[in-house]
C-alpha cells in the first residue's frame, strides 16, 4: 500500500458521495429538531456538527451506490446509522463521565447528564422512525439488532472492563458490540435496500463487521502507542481507566504471578501509583502484545479486503478496499 496517499479513501468516499452526503446532513438537521425542546438540537447539534468523519452513514451510501442502487430510501438509512451512532456517543459520555470528545467538551459537561441521556434516548426513537419509512422490514430488523447489540457491548465492557479473567474472545465480543456492530449493519442495510443477492448482503456484512473490529483494535492499540496530538487522546489514558484492552489482555494471558499482583492491582483494583505505566508498557514491551495487537489489526482489514472480492467491480469497491488499509496505516 502506497504510505503516502494524496487523499485519504474516507475524503475520496466524502467526494464522490457529496451530493447524498449533503441530503443526509439536511434530512438530519430537520429530524433533529423539535418544536417544544429547543435543547434537543442544541445538544445534537454540538456533536453533529462537531467535524467527525461521518464515517458510518458514508458506508451505507457506498454500499448502496457500488450495488446500483438509485431510490433515495439509502439517505434516509445513512441518517438512521448516524442517529444510531450520536445517540450512543452522548450515552458512552455519561457512562464514562468523559471531558472531552473531538477535542470539544462533552455534551454532558456543557450541559448535564440528564440532558445527554434523554437527547439520546430522543435520537434512537428518530431513527427508529426514519427505518419505517423506508417501508422494509429487514432493515428494521437489521437496526434494531445492531441498536441492541451496541447496547450490549457496552453493559458487557462494564463488567468485562476491570475483571482479569476477560479473554480475547469477550474482547472481541465486547468490540463487536460497541463498534463492528454499527459498520456491519450500516453495509449490510445499503446492500438489502439495493435488493442484491444475499451472497452480496453477507460480503457486505462480513466487510463492516471486519472493518469495525480493525478500526476499534488500532483504536486500542494507539492509546499506548499513538501521537497524542493526532489521537486526541494521551497515552496511556486506557490504562489509567482501568479499561482491560487487547494489549493488556495479552500481557495478562502470559503474566507471572507476580506481574499478574501488577495487573491485579492496577487494573482491578484501580490502585495506580507513580510509574505504573511505564511498568505496564515494560511488561508489554517484554511479551511484544502491541506488535501482536498491530498484527490482528492487520488481519481484520485483510479479512475485510477479501470480503469485498464477491462484490461489484465499481470505483467505490477500490475505496472501500483501501479504507481498510487506512485504517491500520496509522499503526506503522
Amino acid at each position: 500500500m502506497d504510505q503516502v496517499m494524496t487523499q485519504k479513501p474516507h475524503e475520496m468516499l466524502a467526494a464522490t458521495l457529496s451530493d447524498e452526503m449533503a441530503a443526509v446532513n439536511t434530512l438530519i438537521r430537520t429530524r433533529m429538531a423539535s418544536e417544544h425542546a429547543p435543547r434537543i438540537p442544541e445538544v445534537t447539534a454540538h456533536l453533529v456538527e462537531a467535524g467527525g468523519k461521518r464515517l458510518r452513514p458514508m458506508l451505507t451510501l457506498a454500499a448502496a451506490r457500488m450495488c446500483g442502487y438509485e431510490g433515495d430510501n439509502h439517505v434516509k438509512l445513512a441518517a438512521t446509522v448516524e442517529f444510531i451512532h450520536t445517540a450512543t456517543l452522548l450515552h458512552d459520555d455519561v457512562v464514562d463521565e468523559s471531558g472531552q470528545r473531538r477535542g470539544r467538551p462533552t455534551a454532558n459537561l456543557l450541559w448535564d447528564n440528564k440532558s445527554s441521556v434523554l437527547v439520546g434516548d430522543y435520537l434512537f426513537a428518530r431513527s427508529f422512525q426514519l427505518m419505517v419509512e423506508t417501508g422494509s422490514l429487514r432493515v428494521l430488523d437489521i437496526l434494531a439488532n445492531a441498536a441492541a447489540t451496541i447496547a450490549e457491548g457496552e453493559v458487557l465492557q462494564m463488567t468485562a472492563a476491570t475483571n482479569l479473567k476477560t479473554d480475547e474472545a469477550i474482547y472481541l465480543q465486547v468490540v463487536r458490540g460497541k463498534t463492528a456492530a454499527l459498520f456491519s449493519a450500516a453495509t449490510e442495510v445499503g446492500g438489502v435496500i439495493a435488493g442484491v443477492e444475499e451472497a452480496q448482503i453477507k460480503a457486505l456484512f462480513d466487510y463492516g463487521d471486519a472493518l469495525g473490529i480493525a478500526f476499534q483494535i488500532a483504536d486500542d492499540l494507539l492509546d499506548y502507542q499513538g501521537d497524542s496530538k493526532a489521537t486526541g487522546k494521551n497515552v496511556g489514558d486506557d490504562f489509567r481507566e482501568r479499561k482491560l484492552t487487547l494489549p493488556v489482555i495479552k500481557a495478562v494471558a502470559q503474566a507471572t504471578d507476580e506481574e499478574r499482583a501488577f495487573w491485579t492491582r492496577t487494573i482491578e483494583k484501580g490502585r495506580q501509583e507513580e510509574g505504573d505505566l511505564d511498568h505496564a508498557l515494560a511488561l508489554m514491551g517484554k511479551y511484544k502484545t502491541l506488535e501482536a495487537t498491530r498484527d490482528d489489526a492487520m488481519a481484520w482489514a485483510e479479512k475485510a479486503k477479501t470480503a469485498l472480492q464477491s462484490l461489484p467491480e465499481h470505483p467505490i469497491r477500490q475505496m472501500l478496499h483501501d479504507l481498510a488499509d487506512y485504517v491500520v496505516a496509522r499503526l506503522h
